[in-house]
């Protein structure tokens, strides 16, 4: 089986079923990424950020995989899509203060099957935008903290305390939205077995 490289390689080269492959490899991945992220558009989001790999091809290293290169133009892409939204209104926006639910107020439908999970993603749309983005590819992506540090364009260390802040957020954010304690135990016990399953992977 060909490796992402290759198959990105070839893309490149002009092989469209390599590129067919390869998008089909990473779809759910991406589509998921702004699933929770946007209220309308994600499709083009997701085409967009297919499209920027071709044309930010020369920035591929091979040192760093075909996923965390993917994930760097999906973010920049959310990024400037949440930049447009706000110049349509006449703001500046500041991903390291400015949440989802503050840029992009009308989430989208998402059909939650557990009540934790729903409230989960309530939780996740009121971080900042960078701490959001930090423990959903750390969490639910499962990008060790190198690549996630080239993902979001800081230093391993600085990954390491939006973790930090991250969850402490996470945790008040659910604290209060949370409309039973048992609601509110059965998710905390859900974001333990992330960070238990995260210390298996050694992240």
């Amino acid at each position: 089986m060909a490796t992402d490289s290759e198959l990105f390689a070839a893309w490149q080269a002009g092989d469209a079923e390599a590129g067919d492959e390869l998008v089909g490899r990473h779809f759910a991945a991406v589509a998921r990424f702004f699933r929770n992220k946007v209220a309308t558009g994600g499709e083009d989001l997701i085409q967009h950020t297919f499209l920027g790999c071709l044309e930010a091809r020369a920035r591929f290293r091979q040192e760093s995989s075909f996923r965390t290169f993917l994930f760097s133009i999906a973010r920049n892409v959310l990024l400037a899509h949440l930049r447009t939204l706000r110049r349509a209104h006449d703001r500046q926006v500041d991903f390291g203060v400015s949440s989802l639910f503050d840029l992009d107020p009308s989430p989208s439908q998402i059909v939650a099957r557990e009540q934790e999970q729903q409230l989960l993603l309530d939780a996740l749309r009121r971080l900042p935008v960078d701490l959001q983005l930090a423990l959903e590819l750390f969490y639910w992506e499962g990008l060790p903290l190198a690549e996630l540090a080239q993902v979001l364009e800081v230093p391993p260390g600085t990954v390491k305390s939006r973790l930090f802040r991250a969850r402490q957020q996470l945790k008040e954010q659910l604290e209060q939205l949370a409309r039973t304690p048992a609601l509110l135990r059965d998710t905390l016990e859900r974001i333990d077995a992330l960070d238990r399953a995260a210390a298996e992977r050694g992240a």
